[in-house]
């Protein structure tokens, strides 16, 4: 990860009252990985289950850093500075937080098991006319990326909108704590990340630390969901979602193509989409814009402009094949909803998941993936083809009635895939990051 810093004189200032040593030469720039450092960098040097960033000291420098944040020096030929502390993620927690209390704007943090990027991403859009803003880029959502993402905030910013990701419980607490949000929305609780966590209670009292921490600011509620009706809310509350006791009351239908009409609050939104999904995080996104003074005709603009990160439920059209890229990640609210989506196509043509493992879901692995099947049944899906080690369970959940083939490899699974697919069909394609299964789309495009 590498940052361009907004204001490298003012980080001087910053890290010299952190760590007592002024700088030898401006900070243009942080980064922590030695293989992204560029002229003028500080080189943040982390420490990892199986990798010291200690030891990459020396090819950062050789990439132009003129300093290191590091636990204890190493002997370079060339000089550089060294700001040894005594743990180098606190340290960049710490200097992270003095620097966001510089801007007293709205700190909009999102957590949640599903669509937080896309909820993030939709509101960067509405507020992209009316306000400056700043936003989480990529995957800096973590204990390592939230601190640069705060670090990028300029006097220009007039409002942040903060991703929080998290794998195992505190996660949410610490980022809390470092960025300070003034509000705060938790998209839904969903069997995520189970590995790290155990349970859905401690999936709920993790991201609930969102919550918690606002005592002085704004939580945004989804009156819809179960586990966050019953989290503690500690300061003022908006509430929203598909049900009518709420500040924002939503209600969905679809018209003739298939696609979601919403409306919210007694204002119609037309969304052009099949997504029920995207449909839920429109109608958390209007809880916080019209709150924070967009007016709804932007607001419906905004939402018929907007374009869905690479990805997640994103349409593509190949050789008359409609294929639905979802391959950023995968649990099992995603994947069933993503398979919901599939079903919502209207047209003909097969229906056809291409499905690979979900990751981190403990001992609770095999029962979600074999719902995954059981779900493909229920919505009349006409072609399964799975691979990996846990879709083997989800291949053998499948009847008669769903034509379906496992695969010990992607090369495999691509290779029939292209001899059976046809013109008119749906694709969706859809595993856990790890599986890397947009490399099956981008092999249909090679074909």
């Amino acid at each position: 990860m590498r940052i361009t810093l907004p204001d490298p004189e003012a980080f001087s200032t910053l890290i010299t009252q952190h760590t007592g040593q002024e700088p030898t030469y401006p900070i243009t720039g942080i980064a922590t990985d030695s293989r992204e450092c560029d002229t003028g960098d500080l080189y943040v040097a982390l420490k990892g289950e199986k990798t010291d960033g200690h030891q990459f000291i020396p090819q950062a420098l050789e990439n132009g850093v003129v300093a290191s944040l590091v636990e204890h020096e190493i002997l370079v030929s060339n000089g550089m500075d060294f700001f040894v502390v005594k743990n180098v993620l606190e340290t960049m927690g710490s200097l992270a937080c003095s620097w966001r209390r510089q801007f007293d704007i709205p700190v909009i943090g999102i957590t949640g098991s599903n669509g937080k990027t896309t909820t993030k991403e939709l509101l960067k859009h509405i507020f992209a006319n009316k306000e400056h803003v700043h936003a989480t880029t990529g995957n800096y959502n973590t204990s390592i990326g939230l601190p640069l993402t705060l670090l990028q905030l300029a006097y220009e910013h007039t409002v942040s909108i903060i991703e929080m990701g998290a794998n195992q419980p505190g996660d949410i607490e610490y980022l809390c704590d470092v960025a300070e949000p003034t509000h705060g929305l938790i998209t839904n609780i969903a069997p995520a990340h189970l590995e790290g966590f155990g349970s859905i209670e401690e999936v709920a009292r993790t991201k609930g630390a969102l919550f918690n921490i606002l005592e002085d600011g704004i939580a945004f509620v989804n009156m819809a969901d179960e586990q966050i009706r019953g989290l503690n809310i500690r300061g003022d509350s908006i509430t929203y979602g598909l049900t009518p006791n709420c500040d924002f009351p939503a209600d969905i239908h679809h018209e003739e193509d298939g696609t979601i009409t919403v409306t919210i609050d007694a204002e119609e939104i037309v969304t052009g989409s099949h997504n029920l999904s995207f449909v839920k995080n429109i109608i958390a996104a209007s809880a916080i814009a019209i709150h924070l003074g967009i007016d709804w005709n932007t607001f419906r603009e905004k939402v018929k402009s907007f374009q869905a990160p690479q990805g997640r439920c994103e349409v593509k059209h190949l050789n008359d094949i409609t294929i639905i890229d979802d391959t950023y990640n995968a649990n099992l609210t995603s994947t069933l909803a993503a398979i919901d989506y599939l079903k919502a196509f209207s047209g003909n043509g097969r229906r056809v998941l291409v499905f690979g493992d979900m990751f981190e879901l403990g001992d609770g692995s095999a029962a979600h993936h074999r719902q995954i099947g059981e779900h493909c049944i229920a919505m009349e899906l006409d072609a399964v083809f799975s691979t990996g080690n846990e879709t083997t369970t989800t291949d053998n959940a499948l009847n008669d009635s769903v034509y379906h083939q496992h695969f010990d490899s992607k090369q495999d699974l691509l290779t029939s895939l292209k001899k059976w697919i046809e013109a008119g069909d749906k694709l969706l394609v859809k595993g856990s990051r790890g599986m890397t299964m947009e490399t099956i789309i981008e092999g249909l495009a090679n074909n």
